[in-house]
């Protein structure tokens, strides 16, 4: 099969692409940057910008699927930087697969596009969108998810997935931001007793091969619904903070603090950035004091039902495998 992945060249889509390879799919990259190792492990690489209709569809041609996990995330609060790669970049998906003729589209979401300001605790495919969003990330990609579930049709059948909290080897998101904030050896977080899921790099990006084949081998089941994806073990967030960052080799004293001076300091830094137009993500905005303030861990069984996912590698297991790569000399954790 041949399948294009938008984002290849990111954290998840190359864990993707990887897979994806082993098994010997055709495998094109759609992404901004080079990347050599991709290239050499057999995929072909094409650099464009999702933003761009022309370039991606031209990309698309004789495509069979695609996987789209191309977007831009992060705490930045210019929502235009948002709503290009994520909404008008799905867009150009969405059209780019109806006029090749593509039938098959798997979207890689986000669970943050259910919540609202409360704890989610075991919450499953039921629940609704958020009725506000205090960052650009969830709104555009609640606006990019909800484009995808409207485009299932007989021409192109759609699945969207909602991995949360995606770590592993070759991270350059996440763990790099906890190191950099737990270099001093101290942390401080407005809930850490709360219990969290997060995903497994290897564990994300087979879900999404799973459901490409279960749009193949069962759309009437799959085609048009959106799933969690998990480790499905919910630990307190001080426990696998503590963890990936003791993977990294950094010993951490983690401390709490009052939810609510979290989420003042984070409103009042978030408005400063608005308000000097600086373009670097803030330390802290009101979403991320909100979201590290409340629980959030999901109910996974329609993803084990459907797609017949099951975590392959748990969090201790995987702990190990990331403490193993940042022994490696050629390992580039940050």
């Amino acid at each position: 099969m041949k399948i294009l992945v938008t984002g290849g060249g990111g954290f998840l889509g190359k864990a993707i692409c990887r897979q994806l390879l082993a098994r010997g799919e055709q495998v094109t990259a759609f992404q901004r940057s080079a990347s050599e190792d991709l290239q050499q492990q057999g995929a072909r690489v094409i650099r464009g910008d999702i933003g761009d209709a022309e370039s991606l569809h031209k990309a698309l041609e004789g495509m069979d699927a695609v996987i789209h996990t191309a977007a831009k995330a992060g705490l930045s609060v210019n929502y235009d930087e948002y709503f290009r790669p994520n909404v008008i970049g799905t867009d150009n998906v969405i059209s780019g697969c109806l006029k090749h003729a593509i039938r098959k589209l798997v979207f890689t979401s986000s669970p943050s596009v259910t919540h609202a300001d409360g704890d989610i605790e075991g919450g499953d495919e039921s629940l609704p969108y958020a009725k506000h969003y205090n960052s650009p990330y969830p709104a555009t990609k609640a606006l990019a998810e909800q484009r995808v579930m409207q485009a299932n049709c007989a021409d192109l059948q759609t699945v969207s997935l909602r991995p949360h909290l995606v770590w592993g080897p070759g991270d350059n998101h996440l763990l790099p931001n906890l190191v950099k904030r737990a270099e001093s050896g101290k942390l401080r977080l407005p809930g850490p007793d709360k219990l969290i899921d997060t995903v497994y790099i290897d564990n994300a990006a087979n879900s999404h091969l799973l459901a490409l084949d279960a749009l193949q081998k069962k759309p009437d089941t799959v085609a048009g619904k959106t799933y969690f994806i998990s480790n499905d073990e919910p630990r307190s967030q001080a426990r696998i903070i503590g963890g990936l960052l003791e993977a990294a080799g950094l010993k951490v004293d983690i401390q709490s603090i009052s939810p609510g001076i979290a989420i003042a300091a984070g409103t009042i830094i978030e408005s400063a950035w608005k308000l000097l137009s600086l373009k670097s993500d803030p330390p802290i905005t009101r979403w991320s004091a909100e979201h590290l303030s409340t629980a959030h861990w999901y109910d996974i069984s329609a993803a084990k039902r459907d797609l017949g996912y099951q975590p392959g590698i748990s969090i201790d297991e995987g702990l190990k495998i990331l403490a193993v790569s940042f022994s490696l000399p050629t390992a580039n954790p940050a």
